[in-house]
């Protein structure tokens, strides 16, 4: 059971969504304000939406419990509604970089915010064995039912690169990690590009995706929360976090991620190399 009032937290954020659709914006603050002191943790990802409404400062990632719990509700229908309904490609895409910039094949691969493992089916038969790691458990175990992970484990990107050991104590690294549709939930990017640096193999490849905007809307800021909810980085300041962690670019190419309400959503594919 969670440690707080899931009756309270499901009265106030309604109420909260409610007067936000009624125009009572005040009143849709006060009452958002409300769902978050009962739920510090944030479940229902009250500090992105305060933020994006511009009345609190945007945190520099995603609340975990938010990101668990979505992803949670959603991952039965996911693969429908992420590439039927809004044109989702990217492992493909990422699939096609590795084949022309970084072709392998790779004996171990770690697939980052896996879902339901798009990414892992893409780059079945270019990586041997495949781990696969998820904030949300039921993702996980719709992974592991396509068969194309030797391991997965339920997780925070960051923190598994940053404290994950085998029961030996270990600290197992990989040739290729990969971190498709990750980006836009983090903001700040440098703790998860120097996480890979230190847990890629000599010479490994580091392949993601992110999402952007125009220079005018990111104002020369290196990443912003954006209205759909989801962060935009700067591809200056990836690439800048890249050459902190001693990565070479290898491509770092325009895509469209997706598409937001029939508008396509801009992007980069990025392909790097450890040093």
């Amino acid at each position: 059971m969670e440690d707080f009032d899931e009756e309270a937290l499901a009265e106030a954020y309604n109420r909260g969504l409610e007067l936000e659709a009624a125009g009572d914006l005040p009143g849709a603050i006060e009452a958002f304000r409300d769902a978050l002191r009962i739920d510090p943790h944030d479940h229902c990802g009250i500090t992105i939406r305060l933020a994006a409404m511009g009345k609190a400062d945007a945190p520099d990632k995603m609340p975990d419990a938010y990101v668990a719990t979505l992803f949670d509700q959603h991952a039965d229908d996911f693969d429908e509604i992420l590439v039927d309904q809004l044109g989702y490609c990217v492992p493909l895409l990422l699939r096609e970089a590795l084949k022309v910039h970084a072709p392998g094949p790779y004996a171990t691969g770690l697939d980052l915010g896996c879902g339901t493992g798009l990414s892992g089916v893409a780059l079945a038969d270019i990586v041997e064995t495949m781990t696969g790691v998820d904030l949300s458990e039921r993702m996980v175990e719709i992974a592991f039912d396509r068969d194309v992970y030797g391991d997965l484990y339920t997780g925070e990107a960051v923190e598994f690169l940053q404290e994950f050991e085998e029961e030996d104590g270990s600290r197992p690294s990989w040739d290729l990690i990969v971190a498709t549709d990750v980006f836009p939930y983090l903001g700040a990017v440098d703790t998860i590009i120097s996480g890979a640096a230190e847990r890629l193999n000599a010479k490994g490849v580091f392949a993601f995706s992110t999402e952007t905007l125009a220079d005018e809307e990111l104002a020369g800021r290196p990443y912003v929360l954006g209205a759909s909810r989801r962060y935009a980085q700067a591809g200056s300041y990836v690439r800048e976090m890249l050459a902190e962690s001693g990565f070479t670019v290898l491509a770092m190419d325009d895509i469209t991620v997706r598409a937001e309400k029939g508008t396509p959503v801009p992007g980069h594919l990025v392909i790097a190399r450890k040093n």
